[in-house]
């Protein structure tokens, strides 16, 4: 599913943090390529040099990163290392970023969610923004941290956590699911499904002559989630996988960057579409939250019918 993997860098040391994560990924799914892309302004023709030099250090960091990698897997890791190659133009970030991707087939498009301007230019702003609602293939956000990324807790194994609203769209993620889930790791995997059960609120004129028993009719609605994510999570142990569903009550924004702080994941895998739509799934209440409060990787994906 994933072979050619793009890096979107902007020259920060902040953006490089996705090295570490495209090494580990290269070598568990044994991607092919990865491809690192700088876009500078126009008017910074003239130190095309200086990118290219600065491209040329980032590629040797890289291949340093996935040698690291490989040695940390130990004999399950595959030996072939995947082609790392750089990419310089100069242009406009999101619409050369989009563009390569179609015409060069990249499979997955991996950014820092901060860069030389900062969080709202990187996660909600200009660049990640267009990139978010414009492209085709996954996206796999990093939230960028200044410290040293903390060491695997082989204990406690890999978490992915997969939000779901019950909807086909959101659905979608699954084989994305499977695939990372199978990856070469030490480490085993765990998916958490996890449904927030949004409760109603009734309006402020309620007419008396027909009570509703709002906690019964929230048990109903948890115990509909808790089915659904049953029948979810059949579904992956049949393939082979080690799955377990989770239902929350509360407002979906809140409820999964709160399960994500309370409960260490490494990756939450949501789809762009769900039952409300992208005005709310990506750039509304639940993903903005999710992507500015989520301590965790977000991978963003598309659905192949969504338009």
């Amino acid at each position: 599913m994933y072979k050619r993997l793009l890096v979107p860098l902007d020259g920060s040391a902040l953006a490089e943090l996705a090295f570490s994560d495209a090494a580990e990924l290269a070598v568990g799914l044994d991607l092919e390529c990865i491809i690192l892309l700088h876009i500078y302004a126009e008017d910074q023709a003239e130190f095309g040099a200086t990118h290219k030099a600065y491209l040329d250090r980032a590629v040797e960091t890289l291949r340093a990163r996935w040698d690291e990698a490989r040695q940390a897997m130990g004999d399950i890791a595959a030996e072939s290392a995947p082609e790392i190659r750089s990419e310089l133009a100069a242009g406009k970030p999101a619409e050369d970023i989009l563009r390569y991707a179609e015409s060069n087939g990249v499979d997955l498009i991996m950014m820092v969610t901060h860069g030389r301007s900062g969080i709202k230019r990187w996660a909600m702003g200009s660049v990640a923004d267009k990139v978010l609602r414009a492209s085709q293939v996954p996206v796999w956000l990093l939230r960028a941290t200044t410290g040293e990324k903390p060491a695997p807790d082989t204990e406690r194994g890999k978490t992915i956590v997969v939000p779901l609203d019950g909807s086909p769209l959101a659905e979608s993620v699954l084989p994305h699911v499977e695939t990372l889930a199978r990856q070469r790791s030490h480490q085993p995997t765990e998916i958490v499904l996890l449904s927030i059960c949004e409760p109603v609120v009734p309006p402020a004129v309620y007419p008396t002559v027909a009570p509703v028993d709002m906690e019964a009719d929230l048990s109903r609605a948890r115990d509909a989630d808790m089915g659904y994510l049953a029948g979810v999570e059949k579904g992956l142990v049949h393939k082979g996988l080690s799955a377990r569903s989770v239902v929350v009550i509360g407002k979906p924004a809140d409820e999964i960057v709160d399960y994500a702080r309370n409960n260490p994941c490494d990756l939450i895998v949501m789809a762009t579409h769900g039952r409300s739509g992208i005005s709310r799934w990506v750039y509304g209440s639940v993903a903005e939250k999710l992507i500015s409060g989520a301590p965790s990787p977000v991978l963003l994906v598309r659905p192949a019918d969504s338009g």
